[in-house]
């Protein structure tokens, strides 16, 4: 595989996607198919919106199932191993200077990003600042309110449930 189209996700984050793959064969094979045959029996399909937006599924699906089966043959499961230093996959407790407020996020691949899960990605700008530093630095990176430094308190490889 050529390293340069690599897709680094963590165990967890592989498992998602595998199973929203999974998930999403079965609804194009049964539920859309099934929803396509029953409009098709309306008759006219020129004026049958129903098979029009049956249609339209089938392809909104077919190109997630698509997307989703080239980041899986293109991932390579990341294994941390390193907790001094901060890597996809890492869990951080960052303390933002600005406002004193301590968070636990999860440096992750875009693919895998949830801001509501404390997934962030490394391509985000806080994401590119933390890559690479270590506990007790400071990053400072700019935002739309201005700028921002975060202190470093702790990295671990495995989740430091703290929120």
């Amino acid at each position: 595989m050529n390293k340069k189209n690599v897709i680094y996700l963590t165990k967890e984050g592989y498992e998602e996607l595998k199973q929203e793959l999974d998930s999403l064969k079965q609804k194009l094979m049964y539920e859309i198919s099934e929803r396509i045959k029953e409009a098709r029996e309306l008759g006219d399909l020129s004026e049958n919106t129903e098979y029009d937006e049956a249609k339209n599924e089938q392809g909104r699906i077919g190109s997630r199932i698509t997307e989703l089966e080239q980041i899986l043959n293109n991932s390579e499961i990341i294994e941390n191993t390193d907790s001094n230093q901060i890597s996809v996959g890492s869990y951080v407790i960052i303390k933002n200077l600005n406002t004193g407020e301590e968070r636990s996020v999860r440096l992750v691949n875009p693919q895998e990003a949830d801001i509501f899960s404390n997934k962030i990605s490394v391509d985000s700008p806080v994401g590119r600042a933390l890559m690479g530093r270590k506990v007790g630095e400071v990053v400072k990176l700019k935002a739309p309110a201005g700028s921002v430094r975060y202190e470093i308190l702790g990295i671990s490889s495995k989740s430091l449930n703290q929120e």
